[in-house]
């Protein structure tokens, strides 16, 4: 069949390249895509956000099956847009509708909906002002945690080591320093073990785990400085033990996709579980609606089945039916940025890429071709994924091609995997 897949960074490279060795993808196209989809596929100037548009491509071409890579399309109701239009009967959408895609739209409704359903979760408060803000961090200690209520490309969060500093973040959040995505703020109690990303893929009743990851969204070595949207992974991650795995599944997993049930909220999809292990125990962070990156990259290479197949047994209904095969060996990502990264960075600067080794893969992120030059195009620039087996032989091969890539003001953490 002909697929169409939304989004333009490593997590859909990583989906560009499972489809490529799919025999039941006929034709491929992604929209926009970067300069490593292109090998994959068909690169398309869409945004993914320009739901019109892209209804007219997919009559045009024949499009069986369209797979949102991105939040925001999910967020602003891309599913219910399809699902409503006559013409659009025979496309197949994977992922959620609007309303299901609140669990990542809003940071308030997540809260609200674990509290419903018993998911534990971190003791928290919404807050629109900052004298109520202030009253409820008076109570907490720190460090304090200040999430953008809204999407806020993976950086809408803030941990604060003192009081002080706590109010002058909520204070310019507030103001609109993520635009309308934190003014609305939810505060939380800081909640201290190691955190893990599980991913499921759900037909809105039943539902299949996939590879779990652990990712590293601190900029700086020994998890320092700024949040970004990830700057590496490791799959799997060794602490989840059978004990850890099956309390993630009995009291956050299992009462999550019941609650979307019981709530009649319209889920086929992935949920994204952004987890913590405090001292055994397994609590929510964050729920995102689709999967993560720079997690993808680590979880699909490691990912036996073939998608399509997958993804027609969920819109069929028949994921109980399918057994999820995986890699044993570990893979592990490092993610090269450009330099300044999260904040100000530059584009269009040349990249020297050379031959992936083997057991490695080049996973295109901010990329795009200037005539024949490849060239910086994102503040993530490109994810290398390596398979070995122990995370330190994965991680050294991702470092070592990491070695190889030029470009100006390249920049990556040389410690991921080193804490578990």
């Amino acid at each position: 069949m002909n697929i169409l897949l939304l989004g333009g960074g490593g997590r859909e490279h990583s989906f560009a390249w499972k489809f490529s060795n799919d025999p039941g993808c006929t034709r491929l196209f992604i929209a926009p895509g970067n300069a490593g989809t292109a090998e994959c596929g068909v690169n398309v100037d869409l945004s993914p956000n320009d739901f019109p548009a892209i209804k007219d491509f997919c009559l045009k071409n024949d499009i069986r099956m369209l797979v949102v890579g991105p939040e925001e399309p999910l967020v602003l109701g891309i599913v219910d847009f399809f699902k409503n239009d006559p013409a659009l009967n025979e496309v197949a959408v994977i992922g959620p509708s609007a309303a299901g895609a609140q669990l990542e739209g809003s940071k308030a409704f997540a809260k609200k909906f674990m509290e419903r359903h018993s998911i534990p979760t971190a003791r928290y408060r919404e807050v629109r002002n900052l004298e109520d803000g202030l009253a409820f961090l008076k109570t907490l200690q720190a460090p304090y945690v200040l999430k953008a209520d809204g999407l806020a490309a993976g950086k809408g969060v803030l941990i604060l080591d003192n009081l002080d500093e706590a109010r002058a973040a909520l204070e310019t959040m507030l103001a609109g320093q993520f635009g309308e995505a934190s003014r609305r703020v939810v505060i939380e109690e800081f909640l201290s073990g190691i955190e893990y990303s599980v991913f499921v893929l759900t037909d809105g009743r039943h539902y299949k785990i996939l590879p779990e990851a652990k990712d590293y969204k601190r900029i700086g070595e020994g998890d320092t400085g700024l949040n970004t949207g990830g700057m590496g992974a490791v799959s799997p991650v060794p602490f989840v033990t059978p004990e850890l795995w099956e309390k993630t599944e009995t009291r956050i997993i299992k009462p999550t996709v019941a609650g979307l049930a019981a709530e009649k909220i319209d889920y086929l999809g992935f949920i994204f579980f952004g987890l913590i292990n405090v001292n055994g125990d397994p609590f929510v962070i964050e729920y995102n609606c689709r999967m993560g990156d720079p997690e993808t990259e680590v979880v699909f290479p490691r990912l036996k089945n073939q998608l399509v197949e997958l993804f027609r047994q969920t819109l069929d209904g028949r994921l109980a039916e399918v057994e999820i095969e995986t890699v044993p060996d570990v893979a592990a990502t490092v993610m090269l940025t450009a330099g300044g990264y999260p904040e100000q960075y530059r584009k269009g600067d040349r990249i020297a890429l050379p031959q992936s080794p083997p057991d490695c893969l080049f996973l295109h992120a901010g990329t795009k071709m200037n005539g024949d030059q490849l060239v910086t195009n994102g503040g993530r620039v490109l994810a290398i994924t390596s398979f070995g087996k122990t995370i330190d032989e994965a991680v050294g091969k991702s470092l070592a091609a990491a070695e190889t890539v030029e470009f100006d003001g390249k920049y990556f953490r040389r410690d991921i995997g080193k804490d578990i």
